[in-house]
């Protein structure tokens, strides 16, 4: 049964994915359990930060290797390698133009509710968590929407 699950990176993370065609996602170091549990069929939004955007969506094409070359390069953390990858294929990606901002979805996911809402944006702290199915339903559906105003295909 397919997981779902909330990347979380800055611009130049996501560029840097996009660059290579949306077909290899790598996450932090600190992060090796959660990226093992990562499997074919699972679903990952990417959210931006500094923007608080959501910029798309991927599935999961292939299990978690740790590789050791560097590919992604944080602006905040320039010495991090992003070791443990997974392949993937994109199901949305919008332009950046028409990224979803984040902070509406406080009400809408039931995973951020244990963050008051005045810090909604402590939901969106690490590098990777697991949601809900019903939360990234949501999520998904508002892209396709987004990406078909945009006549991008969905």
């Amino acid at each position: 049964m397919a997981r779902y699950w909330i990347v979380v990176g800055g611009p130049e993370i996501f560029a840097k994915t996009k660059d290579l065609g949306f077909t290899r996602h790598g996450f932090k170091s600190t992060r090796r359990r959660m990226a093992g549990e990562i499997a074919p069929g699972d679903r990952i939004a990417f959210y931006i930060t500094g923007r608080k955007q959501f910029a798309g969506i991927v599935e999961v094409t292939s299990p978690m290797v740790q590789e050791d070359t560097r590919i992604w390069q944080s602006d905040k953390k320039p010495a991090e390698m992003y070791p443990y990858r997974v392949g993937i294929k994109p199901v949305t990606i919008l332009e950046q133009d028409d990224w979803l901002d984040a902070e509406p979805y406080h009400d809408r996911f039931s995973w951020t509710q244990k963050w008051p809402r005045k810090n909604w944006t402590l939901a969106y702290q690490g590098n990777l968590h697991e949601v809900p199915a019903d939360d990234f339903a949501i999520l998904d559906a508002d892209m396709k929407k987004a990406a078909k105003r945009a006549g991008a295909p969905a």
